[in-house]
C-alpha cells in the first residue's frame, strides 16, 4: 500500500509476476478531509492478507467518523460503511475493490408506510434504499420524493420497529429490479417476488426495472387473433384479442375468484384455420403462459387459487405472486409491476403469449390512497390521489404487442366495486383506459347462474380483430350481434310482462321470452369445470338462435343462414 492519502496504491492477493499497482482513486464527492482519509485508510481493519485461495469472500468493515450531535462539521456524513472484496477475476490475477457507501442515521420521521429522511447527499427518484433497523434485520424501500436534502422513503416491508436512534439507511444508487427467468413458471411468490413454495431459488437471467421499458408507439402492432377462455359469454360476445386489456368489473360477494380461476384453468390460443380446414381451438399450448397477481387477498383465497391450480394440472404454466391481507400495504404498489415485468421478459424474450390476470385492484387503489394521504397530499375524489389515473395507466398500458417480436401481453385486471358502483374513481378510471369490461352481474348470482356474466353492459373493443374467418369462423360475429340484440329485446318483453300481463303478450314476444331463459340458462350458465371451446360455444349459440323463424334473424345475412341454420348444416 501506497500514498494512503489518494488511495492510489492498493494491492492484495496478487500472485508473482502480476502487475504490482492497482489505481483506486476515493469518491471526491464524499468530501472526506484528508486527515479523516489518512486515518482510515492506516486503520487495521482494512490491511487484509494475502489471499491463499482463488476465491475470496467479501468483508465488510464499519467505521463510525461522527456520533451524532449538534456540533458536527458535517452531519451528513454520520456512518461510512467500508465494502471490500472480489469484484472481477481475471486468468491470471485477482484482485479487490474499494467500494465505500454512507448509511445515514437521520431518520426525522415516520408516517404510516413512509420514513422521512433529513441531511441527505444527492437522493434519487425511485432510488433503493436498504433500512438496517437496531435489531438487525434489514428492509427494502425506494425514494419517493426528494426535496433538497430531504427524502421521502416509501418501506415494503412495513415501519414497524423503525426509529431515530440506531436506524440507518444506505442509498444503493439503483432503481428496484426484479429477477426473471423461464423457471419461475410454475413457482409461487410473494408480493415482493420471493419465492413461498418451499423451492429452490430462481437462477435469473436477467435483472430487469420493475417499472419497464418506454414502448415506441410506433413499435406496437394492432392486437389481433384470440385468447380462448373457455367461458361461453366471453369468447362469443366478448372476444379477447392478444394483447388487449379488459377488466372484469365485479363487486364483494361476487365470484370472481372462481372465475379468474376458471380462466387460468380454461385459457389456450385458438390458431389461425387453413383454408378448408377446421381445427379445435384452445387446449394446451406449449406457447402461452399465465401471470397471475393477488393483491390485499386473504388466506382463504390465497390456499384457493394455490390448490386449484395445482390440482388441475394448470400450474406448470402459471407464475403466481400472491400479496396477502397481512401483508405491508405498500407492498401491493409493486406486486402488479413485478408480474408485469415478468410477463415482459416470457412474452418478448421468451417469445410467448402471455395473459395477465391482477385480482384485485381495487386493493391497489386503496394502497395508493394510504401512500398519498401519509404524504399529505391534496386528495381527489374521494379521497383517492388526482394522479390515480396516470398510476393506472402505468399498469394497463404494459399490455400489447411489438413490432417484431412474437410474443404478447393480454391482460384481465379484475376489480371490486364498492357497493356495486360502477362510478366508483377505481372502475370509472379503469375503463376510460382499457378497452372494453366484462361485467359480473348480482342478481344473475341471485339466481344461481354462474359464471354470472351480465352481456349488456359488457363490451370487448378489440373483437373485431381477434374473429372471423381464419381466427375463429365466419359466422362468428353475426352471431354475437344476434344474441345482443334478440337477448336485449327479451328483457323488454321481461320488463313489458310484469306491466301488462303475459296474455297480452304477442306469439312473437313469447318466442323471445323463451328465448331469454334458455340464453341464462343454457348459453349464460356454465359449470366452473366445463370448458368451451369457441366453435361449441357457436354451435350452442345456434341451437338457441333456431327458436326463431329465419325472417326474425335480421342481423344474419342470408348466406350465412344458408350454411348454419339448418340443423345438419356442416360446421
Amino acid at each position: 500500500m501506497s500514498d494512503p492519502v489518494t488511495g492510489r496504491i492498493w494491492k492484495f492477493g496478487i500472485p508473482a509476476g502480476a502487475d504490482t499497482q492497482k489505481r483506486y482513486p476515493l469518491p471526491q464527492r464524499l468530501g472526506f478531509p484528508a486527515l479523516i482519509s489518512r486515518l482510515l485508510l492506516l486503520s487495521p481493519p482494512l490491511l487484509l492478507p494475502a489471499a491463499s485461495s482463488p476465491t475470496r469472500s467479501t468483508s465488510t468493515t464499519s467505521t463510525s467518523l461522527f456520533s451524532p450531535s449538534p456540533t458536527d462539521p458535517d452531519p451528513r456524513l454520520l456512518f461510512v460503511g467500508f465494502s471490500m472484496g472480489l469484484v472481477k477475476e481475471g486468468a491470471d490475477m485477482e484482485e479487490g475493490t474499494l467500494e465505500i457507501g454512507i448509511e445515514y442515521r437521520t431518520v426525522s420521521g415516520v408516517a404510516g408506510p413512509l420514513v422521512i429522511l433529513d441531511k441527505v447527499k444527492g437522493p434519487k427518484y425511485q432510488e433503493i434504499v436498504n433500512i438496517r433497523l437496531g435489531d438487525g434485520t434489514t428492509r427494502r424501500g425506494q425514494v419517493l420524493e426528494v426535496d433538497g436534502e430531504k427524502a421521502v422513503v416509501q418501506v415494503f416491508e412495513g415501519t414497524s420497529g423503525i426509529d431515530n436512534k440506531y436506524t440507518t439507511v444506505q442509498f444503493t444508487g439503483e432503481v428496484l429490479k426484479t429477477p426473471v427467468s423461464l423457471d419461475m413458471l410454475g413457482r409461487i411468490f410473494n408480493g415482493s417476488g420471493k419465492p413461498i413454495d418451499n423451492g429452490p431459488p430462481i437462477l435469473p437471467e436477467a435483472y430487469l426495472d420493475i417499472s419497464g421499458s418506454s414502448i415506441n408507439p410506433s413499435e406496437r402492432t394492432y392486437p389481433e387473433e384470440m385468447i380462448q377462455t373457455g367461458i361461453s359469454t366471453i369468447d362469443v360476445m366478448n372476444s379477447i384479442a392478444r394483447g388487449q386489456k379488459i377488466p372484469l368489473f365485479s363487486a364483494a360477494g361476487l365470484p370472481h375468484n372462481e372465475i379468474a380461476a376458471q380462466i387460468c384453468r380454461q385459457a389456450g390460443l385458438v390458431k389461425r384455420l387453413e383454408k378448408g380446414k377446421h381445427a379445435e381451438g384452445g387446449g394446451e399450448d406449449d406457447n402461452f403462459a399465465i401471470v397471475f397477481a393477488a393483491m390485499g387477498v386473504n388466506m382463504e383465497t390465497a390456499q384457493f387459487f394455490k390448490r386449484d391450480f395445482e390440482e388441475n394440472g394448470s400450474m406448470e404454466r402459471v407464475t403466481l405472486f400472491l400479496n396477502l391481507a397481512n401483508d405491508p400495504t405498500i407492498e401491493r404498489i409493486i406486486t402488479p409491476r413485478i408480474a408485469l415485468t415478468t410477463a415482459e421478459y416470457l412474452a418478448y424474450e421468451c417469445g410467448k403469449h402471455v395473459l395477465v390476470i391482477l385480482t384485485d385492484m381495487s386493493s391497489y387503489a386503496d394502497a395508493l390512497r394510504e401512500v398519498s394521504a401519509a404524504r399529505e397530499e391534496v386528495p381527489g375524489r374521494r379521497g383517492y390521489p388526482g394522479y390515480m389515473y396516470t398510476d393506472l395507466a402505468t399498469i394497463y398500458e404494459r399490455a400489447g404487442r411489438i413490432e417484431g417480436r412474437t410474443g404478447s401481453i393480454t391482460q384481465i385486471p379484475i376489480l371490486t366495486m364498492p357497493n356495486d358502483d360502477i362510478t366508483h374513481p377505481t372502475p370509472d378510471l379503469t375503463g376510460y383506459i382499457t378497452e372494453g369490461q366484462i361485467y359480473i352481474d348480482r342478481q344473475l348470482h341471485n339466481r344461481q347462474i354462474y359464471p354470472p356474466i351480465n352481456v349488456l353492459p359488457s363490451l370487448s373493443r378489440l373483437m373485431k380483430s381477434a374473429i372471423g374467418e381464419g381466427m375463429t369462423r365466419r359466422d362468428h360475429s353475426d352471431v354475437s350481434n344476434q344474441l345482443y340484440a334478440n337477448y336485449a329485446i327479451g328483457k323488454d318483453v321481461q320488463a313489458m310482462k310484469a306491466v301488462v300481463g303475459e296474455e297480452a303478450l304477442s306469439s312473437e314476444d313469447l318466442l323471445y321470452l323463451e328465448f331469454l331463459d334458455k340464453f341464462e340458462r343454457k348459453f349464460v350458465a356454465q359449470g366452473a369445470y366445463d370448458t368451451r371451446n369457441i366453435f361449441q360455444s357457436l354451435d350452442l349459440a345456434w341451437t338457441l338462435l333456431r327458436i326463431f323463424p329465419r325472417e326474425l334473424l335480421h342481423r344474419i345475412p342470408a348466406k350465412t343462414l344458408d350454411a348454419f341454420y339448418s340443423r345438419d348444416a356442416a360446421h
